[in-house]
């Protein structure tokens, strides 16, 4: 029987939050080591390429203008930088330069500088992401072509606890979204957020709504809320370290192709509760000091904790075999 499923219930998901977290652990790392190697995790670097004034109302987001954070805001950056930057990633490890905009939609005076960054940033030899808002129109097809490997655009959360969160967008809006991306061959980079205030219930359905689409997303970042003075969540009570260990291997177990990006919120974790949730399931981590606008764990770190675990930068052939297939990727010989 596979483990490819897409007609998770939420009782099935629940199910796997209860189970006793030793329980839990073995099941996500025994199917973790069927498709991946359990001791390579693959490493990004994200860039902001524009920043701030965005009119989207996002309750975590301190690039929102409606919200007083103090962020300067930066108009899109030109080619060069993101080409310096980009050269730089490489050099230091990254396989994948993610570009992130602060847009609700991409304007077409800018979405052609965009088209010209993935393109040279593609010439570098590494993969390219963006993260550009809802798009439109033929903008999708426009971004494969220009190389584009994978976009990302989050659920953020449940159906039911979104409207707490955003009011600007719907959770349709983001599932179009994602629907367009997967019709123009562009590999799906979608997870959420957690410890915004929701209920296990809000985990339970944010991992259904991704495992149940019609392909899973070949990546999906888990982020825990990096609160910023300002922001509505700001003041939200902390989530418990070990359920969102526990959010990781859930997702591991319901996605078990799918690259699990262990994302915001690194810089707030010690060494051992991230190793937890490489051991959970999670083979993924952005790269570099920043996250878009907030603090990440410093490239030396990482490297030194890698070091203490034994784990290896991913080269594109030791991931599952998913570009766009993540799916029907084949299940690899565990090794270690």
């Amino acid at each position: 029987m596979t483990d490819i499923r897409h007609d998770w219930s939420r009782a099935d998901i629940g199910a796997l939050f209860d189970l006793p977290f030793n329980d839990l652990i073995h099941r996500a790392q025994t199917i973790h080591r069927r498709y991946f190697d359990p001791n390579a995790v693959q490493v990004s670097t994200l860039l902001s390429i524009k920043t701030g004034a965005c009119p989207e109302d996002c309750g975590y987001c301190p690039q929102s203008a409606r919200h007083d954070t103090e962020l300067k805001h930066e108009p899109l950056m030109a080619l060069e930088g993101v080409v310096t930057a980009a050269r730089a990633a490489r050099d230091a490890g990254a396989s994948r330069f993610c570009m992130g905009a602060a847009w609700r939609n991409p304007r077409e005076k800018d979405f052609v500088h965009v088209l010209d960054m993935v393109r040279e940033v593609k010439a570098l030899g590494l993969e390219t992401c963006v993260t550009l808002g809802m798009l439109h129109g033929d903008q999708p097809e426009r971004l494969r072509s220009a190389g584009l490997d994978y976009y990302n655009h989050n659920l953020d959360t449940s159906p039911e606890y979104y409207g707490q969160v955003i009011t600007t967008r719907t959770y349709q809006d983001r599932l179009d979204t994602l629907e367009q991306v997967r019709a123009a061959g562009v590999n799906v980079c979608s997870g959420g957020i957690v410890g915004m205030g929701e209920a296990r219930q809000d985990r339970v359905g944010l991992l259904q709504a991704l495992a149940n689409l019609p392909q899973h997303p070949q990546s999906v970042p888990i982020n825990y809320l990096v609160q910023v003075a300002g922001t509505p969540l700001a003041g939200t009570a902390g989530l418990d370290p070990f359920e969102f260990v526990r959010t990781i291997a859930v997702a591991r177990v319901v996605m078990p192709a799918s690259v699990v990006r262990l994302s915001a919120g690194r810089e707030g974790m010690d060494d051992a509760l991230q190793a937890l949730c490489f051991l959970a399931g999670a083979n993924s981590i952005f790269y570099g000091d920043k996250l878009l606008t907030t603090d990440n764990p410093a490239a030396e770190r990482d490297r030194a904790l890698f070091g203490r675990l034994g784990l290896t930068p991913a080269e594109p052939e030791q991931r599952s075999a998913g570009v766009r297939t993540a799916d029907r990727a084949a299940p690899v010989a565990a090794s270690g």
